[in-house]
């Protein structure tokens, strides 16, 4: 492949080196920050976009993850996992079965539940006292899997109820990076079966291997000095951008 042939793909590689190095990070951003970029700076057509931030996803997972699974809650994890499962292949399924005027009317309401949650937390970025119990997690799980199905964005749901828990940092990007593989691994699967893994996905997909990679080794051996309470700030006001842009796609798609 030649170097003008790549070229094109440049802008895209690099959002997800970017993109990859916050989620090892923070344990959340990448399927955001790519989607969100890709659809604002029309560097690709979101639907191959999510299909390629679902490769990358278990990439990415696969090379953070080795050694840290003593630090994440099995408990928390399991009872998110068993919400996530079948709530993913109900949100693609009503994604399918509502029009366009609908679709765009839940991605606005989305954005705004986004939106405040993101402010309230900001201001109260401590946890809370005590861990939350099973069923907590499982209906984060749950919330997490339909925006996943039907926007291929689970995380919001996850990430308000992880950081709003009193566990490490360490526990809360682990755990947060697992369950988004399970998501990733769901979505593959799925657009597998439905014939929606063209060789060109699969091309990125190698093109953003070296990136992605490099990115997570990165960010493993030289994370950024932020305490906890300032890493938890940033998780809740990257929400609120998320919020904010929902909203206003939503409201253009109407207009």
């Amino acid at each position: 492949m030649t170097f003008p042939a790549i070229l094109p793909l440049l802008p895209l590689l690099l959002l997800l080196g970017f993109a990859t190095y916050f989620q090892t990070v923070t344990g959340f951003g990448l399927g955001m920050i790519v989607l969100g970029g890709a659809s604002g700076f029309g560097l690709a057509p979101v639907a191959s976009v999510a299909i390629l931030v679902s490769l990358v996803t278990l990439v990415n997972s696969a090379l953070a993850l080795p050694g840290t699974w003593h630090h994440i809650d099995w408990r928390a994890v399991g009872a998110a996992t068993l919400g996530i499962i079948p709530s993913v292949v109900v949100g693609v399924l009503l994604f399918d079965y509502l029009n366009g005027m609908a679709s765009n009317v839940l991605h606005l309401l989305l954005g705004a539940v986004v939106l405040y949650g993101g402010i309230g937390s900001v201001l109260r970025p401590a946890p809370k006292p005590e861990r939350s119990g099973d069923k907590g997690f499982f209906l984060s799980g749950i919330f997490g899997g339909l925006l996943s199905g039907m926007f291929g964005i689970s995380g919001p749901p996850l990430i308000f109820y992880f950081y709003r828990q009193p566990l490490t940092l360490v526990q809360i990007r682990c755990a947060l990076i697992l369950l988004f593989a399970v998501t990733a691994s769901i979505r593959t699967v799925y657009s597998a079966f439905a014939g929606q893994l063209p060789a060109p996905v699969w091309w990125q997909a190698g093109m953003a291997l070296p990136v992605v990679a490099l990115a997570t080794l990165l960010a493993r051996r030289h994370p950024p000095p932020l305490s906890g309470v300032v890493t938890r700030r940033i998780a809740f006001a990257t929400l609120m951008l998320l919020g904010g842009h929902l909203m206003i796609s939503a409201l253009l798609a109407m207009i």
